[in-house]
C-alpha cells in the first residue's frame, strides 16, 4: 500500500490517471471515503483531511469539491534539530512560529567522555522540545485537530505537555526534514490535502 497527499485541484485528475492505468473503476462511498476499486483488482481509499468524513455522491468531482481544510486546525512538526508550529484558518495560516535548537550529533568516543556526550545531547533535545511546548501552548490554546509530523518521540514528547491535552493529531504523518519555514508552509499544503491509499493488484 502507498499513500499519497493530493491537493483538491488534482484529486480530479488523479482519479483519472488511475482509471487509465487499471481500467474501469466502481466508485462508492463507505465509511467516509470515496473507494474505487478498479478491473485489475487495484484500489484506493480517499480521505478528506483532518478525520473529516465525507457522505457526497460516489464522484471523483464532488469528492474535490469536498476537500478543505476545517475552519480551525494546526500544524506541529519537531525534530531534534528544531520545531514548527502554525495556527490555521481554512487554508490561511493567522499565526506560525519555527524555531532551530542546536542538538549535537553522535559521538565515536567511547567511555565516560561518551557518557557526558549524551547526557549534554538529552539536555539539549530536552531544552529544545520544552521551547517547542511553549509555543505549541500559545499558538493551539484553542486548536483540537491537528496534523503532525518530523520525528514521532519528539511529538510525542511535546505532546505530554498539561497545555496541549486537547490536541488531537490526525493522519497522515508527515515525514519531513528540521522545520524551516518552507518545510512548514508544504506541511499546510499537505495537511490540506486528501489522503489517498493506493493498493496496487
Amino acid at each position: 500500500m502507498t499513500s499519497v497527499q493530493v491537493p483538491a485541484a488534482r484529486v480530479e485528475r488523479w482519479v483519472a490517471n488511475f482509471v487509465a492505468r487499471h481500467g474501469g473503476t466502481a466508485l462508492s462511498v463507505e465509511d467516509g471515503a470515496l473507494l474505487g476499486v478498479a478491473d485489475d483488482g487495484s484500489r484506493f481509499a480517499a480521505r478528506l483531511p483532518l478525520g473529516a468524513s465525507y457522505d457526497g455522491p460516489a464522484e471523483a468531482a464532488a469528492f474535490a469539491a469536498a476537500v478543505q481544510a476545517p475552519e480551525r486546525w494546526g500544524v506541529l512538526l519537531v525534530r531534534k534539530g528544531g520545531f514548527a508550529v502554525a495556527r490555521l484558518h481554512g487554508g490561511e495560516m493567522v499565526e506560525s512560529k519555527t524555531g532551530q535548537r542546536h542538538v549535537q550529533g553522535r559521538t565515536k568516543a567511547g567511555g565516560q567522555s561518551q557518557q557526558r556526550f549524551a547526557r549534554r545531547r538529552d539536555n539539549q533535545a530536552r531544552q529544545a522540545y520544552e521551547a517547542a511546548a511553549d509555543h505549541a501552548a500559545r499558538i493551539l490554546a484553542d486548536v483540537g485537530d491537528v496534523v503532525a509530523g518530523g520525528d514521532r518521540a519528539a511529538v510525542e514528547e511535546v505532546l505530554d505537555d498539561p497545555r496541549l491535552v486537547h490536541v488531537r493529531v490526525h493522519q497522515p504523518w508527515l515525514a519531513v526534514p528540521d522545520p524551516r519555514r518552507g518545510v512548514l508552509e508544504q506541511a499546510v499544503v499537505d495537511g490540506a490535502s486528501a489522503r489517498i491509499e493506493v493498493h496496487n493488484a
